[in-house]
Protein backbone atom coordinates (compact mmCIF):
# COMPACT_ATOMS: atom_id res chain seq x y z
CA UNK A 1 0.00 0.00 0.00
CA UNK A 2 1.12 3.33 -0.95
CA UNK A 3 1.67 5.81 1.94
CA UNK A 4 2.28 8.62 -0.19
CA UNK A 5 0.73 11.53 -1.84
CA UNK A 6 1.98 13.32 -4.68
CA UNK A 7 1.30 17.32 -4.23
CA UNK A 8 1.53 19.89 -6.91
CA UNK A 9 2.19 23.40 -5.00
CA UNK A 10 1.61 26.49 -6.33
CA UNK A 11 1.69 30.16 -5.31
CA UNK A 12 -1.32 32.01 -6.70
CA UNK A 13 -0.91 35.62 -7.78
CA UNK A 14 -4.77 35.85 -9.03
CA UNK A 15 -7.09 39.27 -9.51
CA UNK A 16 -9.13 37.47 -7.05
CA UNK A 17 -7.91 35.59 -3.98
CA UNK A 18 -10.41 32.80 -4.72
CA UNK A 19 -10.43 32.41 -8.57
CA UNK A 20 -7.50 30.21 -8.98
CA UNK A 21 -8.88 27.40 -6.57
CA UNK A 22 -12.49 27.51 -7.60
CA UNK A 23 -11.14 27.25 -10.93
CA UNK A 24 -8.71 24.06 -10.65
CA UNK A 25 -11.38 22.29 -8.12
CA UNK A 26 -14.16 23.36 -11.55
CA UNK A 27 -11.34 21.14 -13.56
CA UNK A 28 -11.69 18.02 -11.02
CA UNK A 29 -7.99 18.53 -9.32
CA UNK A 30 -8.56 17.99 -5.39
CA UNK A 31 -6.85 21.67 -4.17
CA UNK A 32 -6.98 23.03 -0.45
CA UNK A 33 -5.45 26.54 -0.24
CA UNK A 34 -3.06 28.22 2.45
CA UNK A 35 -2.12 32.00 3.09
CA UNK A 36 1.56 33.17 4.18
CA UNK A 37 0.30 35.35 7.49
CA UNK A 38 3.99 36.95 6.42
CA UNK A 39 4.34 37.41 2.96
CA UNK A 40 0.47 37.71 2.49
CA UNK A 41 0.87 35.23 -0.59
CA UNK A 42 -1.57 32.59 -1.42
CA UNK A 43 -0.17 28.88 -1.97
CA UNK A 44 -1.94 26.23 -3.65
CA UNK A 45 -1.89 22.54 -2.90
CA UNK A 46 -3.22 19.89 -5.44
CA UNK A 47 -3.21 16.27 -4.54
CA UNK A 48 -2.78 13.06 -6.03
CA UNK A 49 -2.53 9.09 -5.97
CA UNK A 50 0.46 8.17 -7.91
CA UNK A 51 3.33 10.54 -9.01
CA UNK A 52 2.44 10.17 -12.57
CA UNK A 53 -0.94 12.13 -12.69
CA UNK A 54 0.70 14.71 -10.42
CA UNK A 55 3.64 15.36 -12.96
CA UNK A 56 0.92 15.79 -16.11
CA UNK A 57 -0.74 17.90 -13.91
CA UNK A 58 1.93 20.29 -13.19
CA UNK A 59 2.52 19.74 -17.35
CA UNK A 60 -0.74 20.68 -18.04
CA UNK A 61 -1.11 23.49 -16.01
CA UNK A 62 2.47 25.28 -17.27
CA UNK A 63 0.91 25.11 -20.87
CA UNK A 64 -2.61 26.68 -19.70
CA UNK A 65 -0.45 29.33 -17.66
CA UNK A 66 -1.09 31.69 -20.39
CA UNK A 67 -4.66 31.42 -21.15
CA UNK A 68 -5.29 31.38 -17.54
CA UNK A 69 -3.81 34.76 -16.91
CA UNK A 70 -5.94 36.34 -19.62
CA UNK A 71 -8.89 36.28 -17.12
CA UNK A 72 -6.95 36.16 -14.07
CA UNK A 73 -5.54 33.51 -12.78
CA UNK A 74 -2.24 33.51 -12.18
CA UNK A 75 -0.16 30.46 -11.29
CA UNK A 76 3.53 30.54 -10.42
CA UNK A 77 6.08 28.41 -9.32
CA UNK A 78 4.63 24.97 -10.07
CA UNK A 79 6.74 22.41 -8.57
CA UNK A 80 6.46 18.55 -7.59
CA UNK A 81 6.06 17.49 -3.82
CA UNK A 82 5.52 14.25 -2.21
CA UNK A 83 3.75 13.54 1.59
CA UNK A 84 3.14 11.06 4.05
CA UNK A 85 -0.60 10.84 4.08
CA UNK A 86 -0.27 10.77 7.74
CA UNK A 87 0.78 14.06 7.48
CA UNK A 88 -1.32 16.14 4.82
CA UNK A 89 -2.52 18.36 7.93
CA UNK A 90 0.87 19.86 7.87
CA UNK A 91 1.01 20.43 3.80
CA UNK A 92 1.54 24.18 4.56
CA UNK A 93 5.37 23.08 5.52
CA UNK A 94 5.91 22.58 1.80
CA UNK A 95 5.44 26.11 1.34
CA UNK A 96 9.04 27.02 3.85
CA UNK A 97 11.99 26.11 2.46
CA UNK A 98 15.57 27.00 3.62
CA UNK A 99 16.05 30.97 2.75
CA UNK A 100 19.43 31.39 1.85
CA UNK A 101 20.52 35.37 2.54
CA UNK A 102 24.04 34.87 1.22
CA UNK A 103 27.65 32.25 0.84
CA UNK A 104 27.68 33.59 4.88
CA UNK A 105 24.01 33.31 5.94
CA UNK A 106 20.94 31.19 5.33
CA UNK A 107 18.07 30.06 7.27
CA UNK A 108 15.97 26.45 7.60
CA UNK A 109 13.08 25.47 9.38
CA UNK A 110 13.77 22.51 11.84
CA UNK A 111 11.92 20.12 9.07
CA UNK A 112 13.63 20.53 6.42
CA UNK A 113 17.35 18.70 6.04
CA UNK A 114 19.49 21.30 4.72
CA UNK A 115 23.16 20.93 3.54
CA UNK A 116 25.07 24.39 4.06
CA UNK A 117 28.24 25.58 1.95
CA UNK A 118 31.48 25.11 3.76
CA UNK A 119 31.61 28.19 6.20
CA UNK A 120 27.92 29.21 6.40
CA UNK A 121 26.20 29.93 8.89
CA UNK A 122 22.39 28.40 9.43
CA UNK A 123 20.09 29.75 11.70
CA UNK A 124 16.86 27.20 12.74
CA UNK A 125 13.44 29.22 12.33
CA UNK A 126 10.36 28.01 12.09
CA UNK A 127 6.92 30.15 11.06
CA UNK A 128 5.14 30.94 14.02
CA UNK A 129 4.34 34.73 13.84
CA UNK A 130 4.05 37.35 11.19
CA UNK A 131 7.39 38.59 10.27
CA UNK A 132 9.18 35.53 11.63
CA UNK A 133 10.42 33.93 8.98
CA UNK A 134 13.17 36.16 6.40
CA UNK A 135 10.50 35.29 4.01
CA UNK A 136 9.04 38.88 4.05
CA UNK A 137 10.80 41.46 1.75
CA UNK A 138 11.43 43.52 4.97
CA UNK A 139 12.95 41.16 6.51
CA UNK A 140 15.18 40.06 3.74
CA UNK A 141 16.23 43.50 3.20
CA UNK A 142 17.48 43.36 6.98
CA UNK A 143 19.39 40.35 6.57
CA UNK A 144 21.29 41.33 3.56
CA UNK A 145 21.87 44.65 4.81
CA UNK A 146 23.15 42.89 8.46
CA UNK A 147 25.21 40.18 6.72
CA UNK A 148 26.77 42.94 4.38
CA UNK A 149 27.92 45.27 7.35
CA UNK A 150 29.73 43.08 9.77
CA UNK A 151 31.56 41.51 7.07
CA UNK A 152 32.76 45.04 5.91
CA UNK A 153 33.41 45.80 10.06
CA UNK A 154 35.11 42.79 10.54
CA UNK A 155 37.38 42.85 7.21
CA UNK A 156 37.60 46.76 8.85
CA UNK A 157 39.60 45.05 12.07
CA UNK A 158 36.39 45.61 14.00
CA UNK A 159 35.85 43.38 16.89
CA UNK A 160 33.58 45.01 18.85
CA UNK A 161 30.43 45.63 17.08
CA UNK A 162 27.08 46.40 18.73
CA UNK A 163 23.50 46.45 16.89
CA UNK A 164 20.11 47.29 18.00
CA UNK A 165 17.15 45.64 16.91
CA UNK A 166 14.30 48.00 16.67
CA UNK A 167 10.70 45.99 16.28
CA UNK A 168 12.37 42.83 17.19
CA UNK A 169 9.04 40.47 16.82
CA UNK A 170 10.24 37.13 16.44
CA UNK A 171 13.85 38.38 16.88
CA UNK A 172 15.11 36.67 13.50
CA UNK A 173 17.45 39.59 13.10
CA UNK A 174 18.87 40.20 16.47
CA UNK A 175 19.54 36.41 16.40
CA UNK A 176 21.08 37.30 13.00
CA UNK A 177 23.22 39.82 14.24
CA UNK A 178 24.50 37.54 17.57
CA UNK A 179 25.23 34.75 15.06
CA UNK A 180 27.10 36.47 12.45
CA UNK A 181 29.08 37.70 15.62
CA UNK A 182 28.07 40.94 17.41
CA UNK A 183 29.72 41.38 20.08
CA UNK A 184 26.45 43.33 22.12
CA UNK A 185 23.09 43.19 20.44
CA UNK A 186 19.91 44.44 22.12
CA UNK A 187 16.51 44.50 20.62
CA UNK A 188 13.40 45.32 21.21
CA UNK A 189 9.23 45.33 20.19
CA UNK A 190 6.33 47.23 21.55
CA UNK A 191 3.49 43.90 21.55
CA UNK A 192 4.56 41.82 24.87
CA UNK A 193 3.77 38.20 23.12
CA UNK A 194 6.51 38.77 20.74
CA UNK A 195 9.11 38.55 23.96
CA UNK A 196 8.78 35.09 25.12
CA UNK A 197 8.83 33.96 21.35
CA UNK A 198 12.02 35.59 20.94
CA UNK A 199 13.37 34.37 23.44
CA UNK A 200 12.39 30.81 22.63
CA UNK A 201 13.99 31.06 18.54
CA UNK A 202 17.35 32.53 20.72
CA UNK A 203 17.51 29.20 22.30
CA UNK A 204 16.90 26.87 19.57
CA UNK A 205 19.92 28.80 18.19
CA UNK A 206 22.10 27.98 20.71
CA UNK A 207 21.74 31.96 22.40
CA UNK A 208 20.48 31.97 26.39
CA UNK A 209 18.50 35.31 27.61
CA UNK A 210 21.75 36.85 28.50
CA UNK A 211 22.98 36.86 24.94
CA UNK A 212 20.20 39.06 23.71
CA UNK A 213 17.75 40.83 26.17
CA UNK A 214 14.59 41.43 24.52
CA UNK A 215 12.36 44.18 26.05
CA UNK A 216 8.84 45.37 25.70
CA UNK A 217 8.55 49.07 24.80
CA UNK A 218 7.93 51.54 22.07
CA UNK A 219 10.42 53.23 20.05
CA UNK A 220 9.87 56.41 21.83
CA UNK A 221 10.06 54.64 25.06
CA UNK A 222 13.26 52.65 24.94
CA UNK A 223 16.73 53.66 26.72
CA UNK A 224 20.09 52.53 25.85
CA UNK A 225 23.44 53.26 27.49
CA UNK A 226 25.19 53.37 24.18
CA UNK A 227 25.51 53.99 20.94
CA UNK A 228 24.89 51.55 18.05
CA UNK A 229 27.28 50.62 15.22
CA UNK A 230 24.43 48.97 13.68
CA UNK A 231 20.58 49.57 13.89
CA UNK A 232 18.05 47.89 12.33
CA UNK A 233 14.63 49.44 12.25
CA UNK A 234 11.88 47.17 10.62
CA UNK A 235 8.45 48.74 11.40
CA UNK A 236 5.80 51.12 9.76
CA UNK A 237 6.48 54.19 7.83
CA UNK A 238 4.95 56.58 10.61
CA UNK A 239 6.35 55.15 13.26
CA UNK A 240 9.86 55.58 11.63
CA UNK A 241 9.08 59.20 11.03
CA UNK A 242 7.59 60.09 14.41
CA UNK A 243 10.41 58.05 15.88
CA UNK A 244 13.37 59.48 13.57
CA UNK A 245 15.30 61.49 16.35
CA UNK A 246 14.97 58.69 18.95
CA UNK A 247 16.45 56.24 16.52
CA UNK A 248 19.14 58.87 15.61
CA UNK A 249 19.81 59.35 19.16
CA UNK A 250 20.97 55.68 19.33
CA UNK A 251 23.60 56.14 16.30
CA UNK A 252 26.99 57.72 16.25
CA UNK A 253 28.67 58.78 13.13
CA UNK A 254 29.51 55.52 10.98
CA UNK A 255 26.72 53.42 12.05
CA UNK A 256 24.35 51.81 9.91
CA UNK A 257 20.90 52.63 9.75
CA UNK A 258 18.68 50.25 8.34
CA UNK A 259 14.87 51.33 7.65
CA UNK A 260 12.13 48.87 6.28
CA UNK A 261 8.66 47.66 6.56
CA UNK A 262 8.04 50.80 4.09
CA UNK A 263 5.66 50.77 1.09
CA UNK A 264 7.35 51.26 -1.79
CA UNK A 265 5.14 54.72 -2.52
CA UNK A 266 6.24 55.96 1.43
CA UNK A 267 9.58 55.46 0.95
CA UNK A 268 10.91 58.69 -0.40
CA UNK A 269 8.88 60.81 2.14
CA UNK A 270 10.83 58.50 4.48
CA UNK A 271 14.17 59.10 2.70
CA UNK A 272 13.50 62.62 2.90
CA UNK A 273 12.58 62.90 6.54
CA UNK A 274 15.71 61.12 7.57
CA UNK A 275 18.04 63.28 5.33
CA UNK A 276 16.46 66.07 6.02
CA UNK A 277 18.05 65.88 9.75
CA UNK A 278 21.83 66.32 8.25
CA UNK A 279 22.68 63.36 10.20
CA UNK A 280 22.74 60.33 7.60
CA UNK A 281 22.65 59.86 3.89
CA UNK A 282 21.14 57.37 1.94
CA UNK A 283 23.93 53.91 0.86
CA UNK A 284 21.13 52.39 -0.75
CA UNK A 285 17.98 50.72 -0.94
CA UNK A 286 16.01 47.91 -2.46
CA UNK A 287 13.06 46.91 -3.68
CA UNK A 288 10.78 43.72 -3.49
CA UNK A 289 6.95 44.02 -5.12
CA UNK A 290 5.84 46.38 -3.06
CA UNK A 291 8.03 47.06 -0.31
CA UNK A 292 11.23 49.45 -0.09
CA UNK A 293 14.16 49.08 2.27
CA UNK A 294 16.70 51.88 2.66
CA UNK A 295 20.40 51.72 4.31
CA UNK A 296 21.97 55.03 5.86
CA UNK A 297 24.78 55.84 7.04
CA UNK A 298 25.22 58.28 9.97
CA UNK A 299 27.46 61.85 9.19
CA UNK A 300 27.29 63.70 11.64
Amino acid sequence: MNDMLYCCTMRDNSESPDAAAELLSGLGYEVSSWKNAETKEIHLTLYFQDELSCREAIESLKRQQTEFASFGVVLEDLSFNTLKKEDWAEVWKLHFKPLVISDRLAFTPSWEKFQPKEGQLVITLDPGMSFGTGQHATTKFCLSSLDRFILELKQAGKTEISMLDAGSGSGILAIAAKKLGCTRVDAFDIDPETVPIAQENAAVNGIDFLGIPFRTASLLEYQSDIQYDLVAANILSSALIAGRDKLLSFCHPGTKLMLAGILDSEYLTVKTAFEASGRCRELFSAQEKEWRGGAFEIIG
